[in-house]
């Protein structure tokens, strides 16, 4: 979209993501003269204008962050609401985190999570929008390494997705993997240990555990961490978590 915008002539956009961004992306573009249509189907069709205005424009609520937060939660057993959330972004994952055990309640613009005592197993294959999220699989086989049962994770989008779990092992997590499926074996303990980030929700799913986990944790590398979340240690730390970047 942003490269045919201001092409000549009429672009069309076939298997085209269906993600809530792109439709925010387009509604931006949109608001500074620019026309698209079918922004949130397989579909997008572009005429090219020659100029675009300035505009103001509000963007979506981050739902990979809100999701983050919300496992964060889940996985250390407390309970929040999150404001200026859009659960219609999150269906797929509201409703793996009701089937785990937490009980969640939501408005127009809010999403509450109460934990349960203890995390069910889950089952989740990462899908295209609105599927489950790959971008949240990371998250929640870190929450899940404390659930009571087995959980099976499937990466469906991605290769090389499950680096991150070498780190978690490092803590005590229970992981095998075969091929494109994660299982995890829940235990009841895991530890702080020093870890490396080696990717943006790995490093997420690094922080959460050292939440869940005993002692003390280090994670490494957290350039990644900082590009994808703004302030993440500030809003953990709000929650009631202890979490402390090191300056270089």
């Amino acid at each position: 979209m942003l490269a045919t915008v201001l092409a000549e002539g009429t672009t069309i956009i076939n298997n085209a993501a269906m993600e809530p961004e792109i439709i925010d992306l387009a509604n931006y573009l949109k608001k500074m003269g620019a026309k698209i249509e079918g922004a949130g189907t397989k579909t997008i069709t572009i005429k090219g204008v020659r100029k675009l205005s300035g505009a103001s424009y509000n963007i979506m609520p981050d739902r990979i962050e809100a999701g983050t937060l919300l496992c964060a939660v889940a996985a250390s057993g407390g309970r929040v609401v999150l404001n200026d959330a859009n659960p219609n972004h999150l269906s797929a994952v509201i409703n793996k985190l009701e089937e785990c055990g937490c009980e969640i309640q939501t408005t127009n613009k809010t999403i509450a999570l109460k934990a349960p005592k203890k995390l069910k197993p889950l089952e989740i294959k990462t899908m295209p929008y609105p599927g489950f999220p790959t971008d949240l699989q990371q998250i929640f086989s870190a929450m899940l390494t404390k659930a009571s049962g087995t959980s099976i994770i499937i990466e469906n989008i991605f290769e090389n997705r499950f680096k991150y779990l070498t780190e978690l092992r490092k803590m005590g997590a229970k992981i095998t993997i075969e091929g494109k499926t994660a299982v995890i074996s829940g235990t009841r303990k895991i530890n702080g240990a020093t870890t490396i980030c080696t990717d943006l929700r790995g490093g997420a799913a690094l922080i959460i555990a050292a939440i869940m986990a005993k002692g003390k944790t280090k994670i490494e590398n957290i350039d990644y961490i900082l590009r994808g979340y703004e302030n993440i240690d500030v809003k953990l730390n709000s929650l009631g978590a202890k979490v402390k970047l090191e300056e270089k």
